[in-house]
């Protein structure tokens, strides 16, 4: 995780982001830091082993806060850098956070695909992408951030199988990150199925699912657009799965699905009201999991 120093309402994401709002951003930065180290210490008091990188105020990063979109860490050793939509994003490709990683942990190889940056092909990491890592199946629905040409080379250079489709939000507007309306986790999988207009390509996404031997938990557009799809399961030091999201994310579901989610794993949340209304990405967003062997 990515402590900022520098948050605030990011004019060059917000172009296509429909879940960030204008003119949010009093005091942005004081009031994310105090949501980021809540946050931090409930995953820690709750037995999750997590690593802070404080950002550096230069180069100027206002979405430092969200890292899962430029970098990635694999079970095979492999970290993946990715391509940015905006331009001030680029610049969270820090090698100071990566030098970091690798002195607690193990990483053999890297794969950079930020060259397609070149091209204004993007993928912004698992952000575009919500990866199961078990099935090594890559969800993504397309967007200007998601390209299928870097998709696909993803999948080939890493194993995936890709299921790719469109989803928009109730406006018809492309819902620009795959991890907003959909999560994956070890026996489940939260989608808003709802969100894809195309009756077919929403028939073979259920299918996938099913086919994975998860069960498929539905939410709505509102509770999408309450950050519900943005989960994030984790396994703290002890082995134990937890289920983490926002406390907007929380409050919108309703108690059945609480209790079938805790059927599964216990669930954390905490508040994030700042950096969901500046930044247009909640919890999951925050979390760059790590999946490399301790050093």
């Amino acid at each position: 995780m990515i402590r900022p120093v520098n948050f605030t309402f990011n004019a060059e994401t917000a172009v296509n982001n429909a879940f960030q709002v204008a003119g949010a951003d009093g005091g942005a930065q004081q009031k994310a830091l105090g949501e980021f180290d809540q946050f931090v210490r409930l995953l820690r008091d709750n037995g999750v082993d997590v690593t802070v990188v404080d950002d550096t105020p230069d180069p100027y990063t206002p979405d430092s806060i969200f890292p899962n979109n430029w970098v990635s860490f694999h079970r095979d050793a492999t970290v993946c850098l990715y391509p940015m939509y905006a331009v001030n994003r680029r610049l969270e490709r820090k090698p100071g956070v990566l030098d970091i990683i690798g002195r607690k942990f193990r990483i053999d190889a890297t794969l950079d695909f930020s060259s397609y940056e070149a091209k204004n092909l993007f993928l912004e990491g698992t952000g575009s992408m919500v990866l199961d890592r078990d099935k090594q199946i890559a969800y993504a629905c397309l967007s200007p951030r998601t390209d299928k040409e870097v998709l696909l080379d993803f999948c080939r250079k890493m194993g995936y199988t890709p299921e790719v489709f469109i989803a928009r939000d109730g406006a018809g507007r492309d819902i620009y990150h795959t991890n907003v309306m959909m999560c994956v986790g070890d026996r489940f999988v939260v989608v808003c199925l709802d969100s894809l207009p195309v009756p077919a390509e929403r028939q073979h996404l259920e299918a996938t699912i099913r086919a994975s031997g998860k069960t498929l938990i539905p939410i709505s557009l509102d509770q999408m657009n309450h950050f519900a799809g943005n989960m994030l399961q984790v396994e703290n030091q002890q082995g134990e799965k937890l289920l983490v999201m926002s406390s907007q994310a929380y409050e919108s579901l309703s108690p059945a699905q609480i209790a079938q989610l805790e059927a599964f794993n216990r669930i954390l949340h905490s508040p994030l009201t700042t950096i969901e209304t500046n930044g247009g990405g909640s919890a999951r967003c925050m979390l760059a999991e790590i999946h490399l062997s301790p050093r």
